[in-house]
């Protein structure tokens, strides 16, 4: 019998973005948009989470450069972008891209001329390059800003390399749910989304719960977008211990400017279902 240990399952490059809009309570404050995971969605199903997911082989073509503004230089990381502002038009409606030639982001009404859109590119039958080609669209990966670095620990069965961004909602753009991977949609204030965790009426994970409590930190949109452009973010991977009175958690780095830096191993439970 071997003695070796299995290796853990190596992370998947996915993108989450943060979509931002000023209160509708006639304050300045900021709500993000959130969505439900379907439960019988295999990985945080029935959590309150940021609309997200897996980088698609697509997200890496070369051929998508001409069709990009102001995306970064690593071809990683653009691959990345890509996916953020693909997966934001699918599971929520929005779309961060300009007519070619313009310097405004699409309107509604030629949002709505795209809907069809959603749909297409969610199933494949559609690739994005193809979208940007067919409609002459540039993905604006300038209005993206990179907001934190998640990768799921080694003893997880599923594993994700994460990158969030925040993003502010253009002015006319509506957000919707998509129906398949979600199953409700919701604006909320980051200290409304942590109130509703911490009174049991929602599911919150531990990264978007740490992610939610740094956003809570600002108070308004552009505040939000103005501070974290501004800061270096740290990769966080967190690693198995024990906290001080020895019940066994999850550290993450203090750099990384989280309102805590463990995390009870009881609390990350079951977040995704091996099959």
């Amino acid at each position: 019998m071997s003695d070796k240990q299995p290796q853990p399952a190596a992370p998947v490059p996915a993108a989450t973005i943060m979509m931002l809009r000023p209160a509708r309570d006639g304050t300045a404050n900021l709500e993000v948009f959130m969505v439900v995971r379907h439960h019988q969605i295999d990985f945080a199903s029935g959590a309150l989470v940021f609309p997200g997911g897996k980088a698609d082989e697509n997200d890496f073509d070369t051929a998508l450069l001409p069709y990009l503004t102001g995306a970064d230089e690593d071809a990683n990381m653009r691959a990345i972008q890509v996916c953020a502002i693909r997966e934001a038009f699918e599971e929520c409606g929005i779309l961060l891209a300009r007519p070619q030639g313009s310097e405004q982001l699409v309107d509604a009404a030629r949002l709505e001329q795209l809907e069809p859109y959603r749909e297409q590119l969610n199933s494949g039958a559609v690739g994005i390059l193809e979208f940007l080609e067919r409609e002459q669209l540039n993905l604006g990966c300038d209005t993206l800003v990179h907001f934190a670095h998640w990768i799921t620990p080694d003893m997880m069965p599923k594993r994700f390399d994460t990158h969030f961004y925040l993003a502010r909602t253009p002015s006319g753009q509506r957000a919707i749910n998509d129906g398949h991977e979600t199953t409700d949609a919701v604006w909320l204030g980051p200290q409304a989304a942590l109130d509703q965790e911490m009174a049991g009426t929602a599911t919150i994970i531990f990264p978007t719960r740490m992610n939610l409590g740094k956003l809570a930190e600002t108070d308004s949109v552009t505040a939000a977008l103005d501070r974290f452009a501004g800061e270096a973010v740290v990769t966080v991977l967190p690693e198995i211990g024990k906290d001080a009175d020895g019940t066994p958690c999850l550290h993450i780095p203090a750099e990384a400017g989280y309102i805590q830096v463990t995390e009870p191993l009881k609390r990350v439970a079951n977040v995704a279902k091996s099959k």
